[in-house]
């Protein structure tokens, strides 16, 4: 059997595939607030919250109303979407003209309203939810047996990721979108509404944060607590570049993979290594790896 620095290479390859799966959660986290902070030049700090609620929907569907996992994937983002949309309508948008500072502090104030109001209303215990029949199971890969419902996440978060980067990018709307954000004033004389586009910015960008939710709520037990545990995603997009959306899907997927292989070359270093390559990246390149330098 094949070692590479004493570890054995079926075991190496799971690690690598495990790390996908992480780092696909991470892009996908990463792309909302990557959408909302490019084009909207606001740092969300609700969007852990917004990630906890996508999960916590889908279970209050499924225990009161007994709505599945498949309806789940287009309801809770749908139903958080819309939340971000009055949060940006009712409190943003009154502090638009203001020091992204402001926004900051905002959104920090609302992540820790939401969090105290589903500890309040849940607990802080764990509810299961369980993977869906037709994602049971597992695929054997000779190396390892890889359960279908982790194969399922990084397909649909890679799926979803280059449909969001196609939409703003290559499409009639993603050219509004960024027309509004970038010159508002221009792309009000020319008859478009910026305020709706500004909206729907916000919205799919918390969106996504929800549909992660989702795709989060079968690996792990679904609690308010879960928003804490997503503070490294704020480090992916710094590394990315703050506002590149390809940036933080691409560096999003490649610290998952690097995550996964410290924890089998340097397992007490795993939890701080996305940090220590934060740092490291800001003293090289300020901007980011994909960010533009003023």
């Amino acid at each position: 059997m094949i070692d590479i620095f004493g570890v054995p290479l079926p075991a190496l390859l799971g690690q690598l595939l495990l790390g996908l799966v992480n780092g696909s959660f991470y892009a996908l986290l990463s792309l909302g607030l990557a959408i909302i902070f490019g084009m909207l030049h606001i740092i969300n700090f609700a969007h852990g919250a917004m990630y906890m609620m996508g999960a916590m929907f889908a279970w209050l569907l499924l225990d009161r109303l007994a709505i599945g996992y498949w309806p789940a994937l287009f309801i809770a983002p749908l139903i958080v979407g819309v939340f971000g949309i009055g949060i940006e309508r009712l409190l943003l948008r009154r502090i638009a003209r203001l020091d992204p500072l402001y926004g900051l502090l905002l959104t920090f104030g609302v992540a820790l309203v939401i969090g105290g109001l589903f500890r309040t209303l849940f607990g802080v215990g764990g509810q299961p939810y369980s993977i869906p029949p037709e994602l049971s199971g597992a695929f054997d890969l000779g190396f390892m047996m890889l359960p279908k419902y982790r194969a399922w996440v990084i397909v649909s978060s890679l799926t979803v990721c280059l449909a969001a980067w196609y939409l703003i990018e290559k499409t009639r709307l993603g050219a509004f979108l960024r027309a509004a954000t970038e010159n508002p004033a221009l792309t009000q004389a020319l008859g478009i509404n910026v305020p709706i586009m500004v909206m729907l910015t916000f919205g799919i960008g918390v969106g996504i944060a929800a549909f992660a939710g989702v795709l989060a709520a079968p690996t792990a037990q679904v609690s308010p607590l879960m928003s804490q545990n997503i503070i490294v995603v704020f480090a992916v997009v710094v590394i990315g570049g703050m506002g590149s959306i390809i940036g933080s899907v691409l560096t999003g997927l490649l610290l998952g993979v690097v995550e996964g292989l410290t924890k089998v070359f340097l397992p007490e270093a795993s939890a701080v290594v996305v940090f220590v390559i934060m740092v490291g990246v800001l003293l090289l390149r300020p901007a980011g790896l994909f960010g533009r330098s003023k």
